[in-house]
């Protein structure tokens, strides 16, 4: 995918949040106000940090689609993962305040009414709206394999159970005339906040810090490699994702008595057949080794470990 059209999907993405989530969280938060709704005003903020979470986005996407420099020489993609790590922390505080708030309400005993019904109608339509935020904002960062737009979504798809969580005790503070399960359904909104950022934070450290969980892309790897003939032991394999592509650097092994052109021309096998079957590849670096050498290299993954041992 070129990275015009990420950055369009991107964009799109970050406009659409922007524009559904500061709706949602004017009508929260003021009718949250109005009722007395602790809950209601809690998921009204995390609407607002929703908000928040798309202006960063754009202003990151200028930053991605700056060309490589001297100082930046694989380019600006890594800007969507620092920013990514920083929208966790920017969730983790929203919840955090939320719980801080929502417990000195509930030993103050301020609140000893029950919100009003119109807190129940905002919070049912927020539910809606926010199961077509999150739906959309799925789509579009699967489109673009962007690691900000995708936490976004799940940060989305998590504001549902949310409003579901407001509207259960809304409905109980209503029957039972008290404010007390309004007041506990928000403390239990801020620590799910908090769940959600810390899993957030914990994918975009692996990213910055080049580690990948999956190993199915290291077996396409090998697999790529042994279809080209003439290369063997594909090994010290890294990869690493940059704004979502692939950086790759990989040693295989040829004939010791090939010239430099025919080993050059091997690689050059192996790199095209590695990029016709794993999509979004920022770069591939391949080393030529003679066959028979096994130095003890430090770095990368062998054959055996990029199937996970089980070869």
């Amino acid at each position: 995918m070129s990275n015009e059209k990420k950055a369009k999907y991107i964009k799109t993405a970050a406009v659409i949040a922007l524009t559904g989530n500061a709706i949602m969280a004017v009508l929260k938060v003021g009718a949250g106000i109005f009722s007395r709704s602790s809950a209601l005003i809690g998921d009204g903020i995390d609407s607002s940090v929703d908000v928040l979470i798309s202006v960063i986005t754009l202003v990151v996407l200028k930053i991605m689609s700056k060309p490589a420099d001297a100082e930046h020489p694989w380019g600006h993609g890594r800007a969507e993962t620092v920013a990514t790590a920083f929208l966790a922390f920017l969730i983790f505080f929203a919840g955090g305040q939320l719980i801080v708030n929502s417990v000195a309400n509930l030993f103050s005993g301020e609140q000893d009414v029950a919100p009003s019904f119109i807190a129940v109608i905002v919070t049912v339509a927020s539910i809606f709206g926010k199961m077509l935020l999150a739906w959309n904002q799925y789509a579009l960062g699967k489109r673009a394999d962007s690691a900000m737009i995708k936490a976004n979504a799940k940060n989305m798809a998590s504001d549902i159970l949310i409003s579901i969580g407001v509207l259960a005790g809304l409905i109980i503070s209503t029957l039972t005339g008290s404010a007390y399960a309004d007041t506990i359904i928000a403390i239990l909104i801020g620590f799910w906040i908090i769940k959600t950022a810390i899993g957030i934070f914990l994918e975009a450290n692996l990213e910055l810090m080049d580690g990948n969980s999956d190993l199915k892309p290291y077996r396409t790897i090998v697999e790529a490699t042994k279809s080209v003939e003439g290369v063997f032991n594909p090994h010290r394999a890294r990869m690493r994702k940059v704004a979502g592509a692939w950086d790759i650097v990989l040693d295989i092994g040829v004939d010791p008595q090939y010239t430099v052109l025919e080993a050059h021309a091997l690689a050059s096998q192996v790199e095209e057949e590695i990029k016709r079957r794993l999509e979004n590849v920022y770069d591939i670096t391949i080393h030529i080794e003679p066959l028979g050498d096994d130095a003890i290299e430090a770095y990368g993954l062998t054959e055996d470990e990029m199937y996970g041992g089980e070869k």
